[in-house]
């Protein structure tokens, strides 16, 4: 059930989340049940500064029933609700995803299930963002919805349940900011596992801290929250379902002529060469194919990317373009708005019918980034 996210030799972590409707279904209307909206807080969790959270919430709050998913946002807050910037606490991901508890004794739990892309031991989320929450649209447009909370599917004597995982690292006081954020390993003193590894989750995993200045070594934590919105319908025959493919740019498998899955879920960024940057050419390209076994009419698509992304595509088989996901960076000091973090990610919205998918399709992942500086688990 707890799925956490492992990592090899990766650093920037990259990922696109695509959603596949069947094209036979596509054309059911829905009857327009009425959209709930409801706001909830994860359990608290506590950072001093420098410090690293990265805990997994079980039975979280959530709509319960038969639903079909609408959106699913979330915010990091201090204990007074208000949002905290990223220059103080850097939401480096949010995670969410269901299993099954027993009903009678709800500390026993089974696995439940997962999207439907290649990744599912590693990147097996619903949901899932980090510092680009706040201006990321997920809403799954109508007549679709994420399937969720079918009794039929739970085995006997389970029910469904919520958990997610929040990892955030406060960097008040740091000496490094960026070097925090990117959990470089000599910012947090860990000592990798293997030499190549510079930096990533491996080095800032829960409990670790960051390098700060002598003036903040003292300091006492403080209580935080992910806040979090969901919106949902209750589960009709109007609904078409959706299927939720996260696919990894870092999984190379099939271009390497494997049929397991190889998802790094985060790679490292070499600085950029002299002759390319004589070039005026400091970007680095990480592309990989992925098939998709079951096609239809792709209606949702939003790519993930830290600081230095420049953005990511996904493509058809023949070439087309399917979307192109772009990252907004902030301009400002407020939260919401940093300067210098990505704090939004572009979202793609096809015309009904104009992004079609086919049974077993080969698709290409492209990410983007600058490599002006070099960038670890950004």
């Amino acid at each position: 059930m707890m799925n956490k996210m492992n990592d090899a030799m990766g650093m920037v972590l990259v990922a696109m989340v695509v959603m596949i409707a069947s094209t036979t279904e596509a054309v059911r209307v829905r009857g327009g049940p009425v959209v709930k909206t409801k706001t909830f807080l994860s359990p608290p969790f506590f950072l001093r500064p420098g410090g690293v959270s990265d805990k997994y919430f079980d039975d979280v709050d959530f709509p319960r029933g038969h639903v079909a998913l609408k959106s699913f946002n979330g915010d990091l807050v201090d204990e007074s609700g208000a949002p905290v910037p990223l220059h103080e606490a850097y939401l480096h991901h949010w995670l969410v995803f269901p299993y099954y508890a027993d009903k009678s004794n709800k500390s026993h739990h089974l696995p439940g299930p997962t999207n439907s892309g290649p990744c599912t031991d590693t990147l097996g989320h619903y949901f899932g963002l980090g510092a680009e929450t706040r201006h990321t649209n997920t809403w799954v447009p109508d007549p679709y919805g994420i399937e969720a909370g079918d009794p039929a599917r739970a085995p006997a004597g389970y029910e469904e349940r919520w958990v997610i995982d929040v990892h955030a690292i406060d960097t008040r006081g740091a000496k490094d900011k960026e070097a925090c954020t990117e959990c470089t390993c000599t910012s947090y003193n860990v000592t990798a596992e293997t030499p190549a590894y510079l930096g990533g989750v491996d080095c800032c995993y829960d409990g670790t801290r960051c390098k700060v200045k002598d003036a903040y070594l003292n300091n006492g934590p403080r209580k935080l929250f992910l806040r979090y919105n969901v919106s949902w319908v209750e589960w009709s025959d109007d609904i078409v379902p959706v299927r939720i493919y996260v696919l990894d740019a870092t999984d190379k498998a099939l271009l390497e002529g494997s049929t397991k899955p190889a998802c790094k879920v985060e790679y490292q960024v070499q600085k950029c060469s002299a002759a390319d940057r004589a070039r005026n050419n400091c970007v680095d390209v990480m592309a990989t194919k992925e098939m998709v076994p079951y096609g239809g009419d792709l209606v949702y698509a939003a790519a993930h990317q830290h600081r230095g992304g420049i953005g990511s595509t996904l493509h058809g088989q023949d070439g087309r373009l399917l979307c192109k996901s772009m990252p907004i960076y902030g301009t400002g000091h407020e939260a919401g708005n940093e300067t210098g973090y990505i704090v939004g990610m572009t979202s793609c919205y096809p015309e009904p019918g104009t992004a079609k998918i086919s049974d077993g399709e080969l698709l290409t992942i492209v990410s983007n980034y600058s490599n002006e500086r070099q960038h670890t688990g950004s």
